[in-house]
């Protein structure tokens, strides 16, 4: 393919924005008055964007609203008029609150819409909103969020685990562990990762203490204004010599209230990803990363927690990777 030719699938992303009202599930659709339909709000990639970070931008962009995602629903995939395919991303979403304040913090003005692109956005209860959508195959995501909500698997929170960026080579660096620094490339990664971390909502930010994780978490913790929480045990060495207090913060996190973000070593990770294992369904454990080395540098891996009669329940899992330029 030549470097001018188009690629054979344009990629986007969106949100299906739920809220529960008197006891009602309900939906947002967005009306698009140049085809006339009704559809979930969504769009193209920016050039250098992730899908996560378009997810929240396109749906501000079209309904006026700052979202916080939740769990992964079904993308869809249609071909278009050009000959390519569009394949789209979808995660539930809820609108904002005071607790996600330091994630919209972290985020750009968004511009809204023109009426000539948006000029209707409305709540419906599914049972409406599976009726008014134009296109039959946009109710497949709906139908899985229908199904979480049915099994208490819809309301969650995000515990986002990040390897830290790309950091100086072990041989080349002489001043001890745990100030071996970040690389150009890793402090570039540690920029471009705000957007996928607000995206989740962090408002809580746990790191090792060494160097190279602490300066990955810098950049989202100084425009969400969050105070920076090390933990010892989060090291390479704190892990080495104590595996169970790790695995013991994380099921910490998993039982807090909120989203949060922990940075962490390559060599910490499998204790991290296995305590989340023993959390998870068993249909979700075959989405956690398997064999070293479990994340690459800047890689994330967001675990979508629900809160049960029985302690904390991992529901879906992803991985994310930053773009390294926009």
């Amino acid at each position: 393919m030549s470097s001018t030719a188009r690629p054979v699938v344009v990629e986007a992303a969106g949100a299906l924005v739920w809220r529960v009202r008197t006891g009602r599930l309900q939906v947002a659709l967005v009306h698009r008055p140049r085809y006339d339909d009704w559809s979930w709000p969504k769009g193209k990639l920016d050039p250098g964007e992730s899908v996560v970070a378009a997810a929240w931008r396109e749906v501000a962009e079209e309904t006026g609203d700052d979202v916080v995602l939740g769990a992964p629903l079904p993308p869809l995939e249609y071909p278009m008029s050009d000959g390519r395919t569009k394949r789209v991303h979808y995660w539930a979403a809820q609108v904002a609150g005071r607790v996600d304040a330091a994630a919209l913090r972290a985020r750009p003005p968004v511009p809204r819409a023109s009426r000539d692109e948006i000029d209707h956005v409305r709540w419906f209860d599914v049972e409406a909103a599976a009726a008014r959508l134009t296109r039959a195959a946009d109710r497949a995501p709906l139908v899985s969020l229908v199904a979480a909500h049915a099994k208490g698997r819809l309301d969650t929170r995000a515990l986002v685990v990040v390897r830290h960026g790309t950091a100086r080579r072990r041989a080349a660096w002489t001043e001890g562990e745990a100030s071996r620094p970040l690389t150009p490339a890793g402090r570039l990664q540690a920029q471009h990762l705000v957007p996928v971390v607000s995206a989740f909502g962090a408002a809580r930010v746990v790191t090792s203490p060494w160097q190279r994780c602490v300066d990955t978490v810098q950049p989202y913790g100084a425009l969400a204004q969050v105070p920076t929480e090390t933990a010892d045990v989060l090291s390479e060495a704190g892990h080495a010599a104590s595996p169970a207090r790790v695995a013991a913060l994380v099921h910490q996190l998993l039982q807090w209230p909120g989203d949060s973000l922990l940075c962490t070593h390559r060599p910490v990770l499998p204790t991290v990803i296995d305590t989340l294992a023993q959390h998870a369904r068993r249909s979700v454990v075959g989405a956690l990363p398997v064999g070293d080395p479990f994340l690459h540098p800047a890689q994330v891996l967001v675990a979508h927690v629900a809160q049960t009669a029985k302690g904390p329940r991992v529901v879906a899992a992803e991985v994310h990777r930053a773009p390294l330029s926009a």
